[in-house]
């Protein structure tokens, strides 16, 4: 009996805080009908009538209304200048400035005239790759420390800057500047 007791008791305790919750959700669902009944009460157009419903319904949007595909629409990426990867050439034109949430695409040409590499694990570590695109192949890495390329080609790198700094991109071995590309990340 005791222990058929002490089970009751304990159901009990644990249905509780169950119940406190559902009326806790009533209440503010109660008091918005209210609200609304208080709001129809005064209005006798059908407009004004809309616009006391769309007082009860909430709006997620956040800072920026990117639309229905969100930060990685087309129409919000930005394309930047290509790297180029050739024996005894710059590798980039200037330091890119970038801004923390932008959504960017780079490519990175290679001429075949030697096999190269561009390295830079901060850089990768401090952005969100979306993909990589190579001969139409779209890869989609957890992380990347380097690129390299043994023949001609071209590989696009789409990506979202996330952690402001400054970063580069460098070939390995080389002490240079022209051998770099500069990203800062603001």
């Amino acid at each position: 009996m005791t222990r058929l007791l002490t089970i009751l008791m304990i159901l009990a305790g644990l249905a509780a805080p169950v119940s406190a919750q559902e009326a806790a959700t009533e209440e503010p669902a109660a008091e918005a009908t209210a609200t609304a009944a208080e709001e129809d009460e005064g209005e006798e157009d059908e407009e004004e009538e809309e616009a006391g419903d769309a007082a009860t319904t909430y709006d997620a949007k956040g800072k920026f209304d990117y639309g229905f595909s969100g930060i990685m629409a087309r129409d919000n990426r930005t394309d930047l200048a290509p790297l180029t990867l050739a024996s005894g050439q710059p590798v980039a034109g200037g330091a890119y400035t970038l801004k923390s949430g932008g959504f960017y695409r780079i490519a990175i040409n290679a001429d075949g005239s030697q096999e190269l590499a561009l390295s830079g694990g901060d850089f990768f570590r401090a952005i969100w790759i979306n993909e990589i695109v190579i001969n139409d192949i779209e890869i989609r890495p957890m992380g990347v420390h380097s690129i390299e390329f043994d023949n001609a080609g071209t590989a696009v790198i789409s990506f979202v800057a996330v952690t402001p700094g400054r970063y580069t991109l460098s070939v390995p071995g080389s002490s240079g500047e022209t051998q770099q590309a500069v990203f800062n990340i603001q």
